[in-house]
């Protein structure tokens, strides 16, 4: 079965990214850029002088938005190179772990709540907005959760692949919701071996 309940499963990255949002904000950043070609076409990696801040596909909604400070470009940086060879794993066919990589999202606690839940989602699987919402709750101590809100903080995740937003879909099976795009959306998933049969496009939506 294909998809995955994230309220009774922990992750290794999970782990390392609560570590990194405890300590991410103690003091001023220098932002670095650097572009990768991938078959999805060019993404754009940013990190600071020790984590992975950001990863964009080409084009995808909300780019660099989360950075803020202007990125200067460094080809050199050893952050990145890491990040490259994950890539390269990673398209080749290999799981590679989050907790491979140093990784260091800005974002609120809300939506770093969310993509703490996103790390824990296995590669093949995928869960719903409704399922991050009812995790969420519980780890903030709510009674409920708003889908859409949860729609918003997985939308701007700012480390697309690594952190896989692109794993979680509508209650009745969407695949609508991806700031990267549908066609990126699907490729990624089919890439992943991901059963396609129970999700379907939508005829509407902002990701399409």
């Amino acid at each position: 079965m294909a998809k995955y309940n994230t309220l009774k499963h922990g992750g290794r990255g999970a782990v390392t990214l609560q570590l990194i949002f405890e300590t991410r904000y103690k003091e001023d950043k220098m932002y670095y850029s650097t572009n990768y070609p991938s078959p999805l076409g060019t993404i754009t990696l940013s990190c600071d002088k020790d984590n992975l801040v950001g990863l964009w596909l080409e084009g995808q909604k909300y780019h660099g938005n989360s950075i803020p400070e202007e990125m200067i470009e460094n080809n050199d940086m050893p952050v990145f190179d890491a990040a490259k060879k994950w890539l390269d794993r990673y398209f080749a066919g290999e799981k590679p772990a989050i907790a491979d990589l140093p990784l260091a999202p800005i974002g609120g606690e809300f939506r770093r709540a969310v993509w703490d839940i996103l790390c824990k989602i296995p590669y093949g699987e995928y869960i719903t907005y409704g399922d991050i919402a009812k995790a969420v709750a519980v780890q903030m101590g709510k009674t409920s959760m708003s889908s859409q809100a949860v729609g918003g903080a997985v939308g701007h995740n700012p480390i697309s692949i690594i952190i896989p937003c692109h794993r979680v879909v509508g209650g009745n099976g969407s695949l609508t919701g991806y700031a990267g795009g549908i066609s990126k959306k699907i490729k990624l998933l089919e890439h992943e071996g991901v059963d396609m049969s129970k999700l379907f496009v939508p005829t509407k939506g902002t990701a399409l």
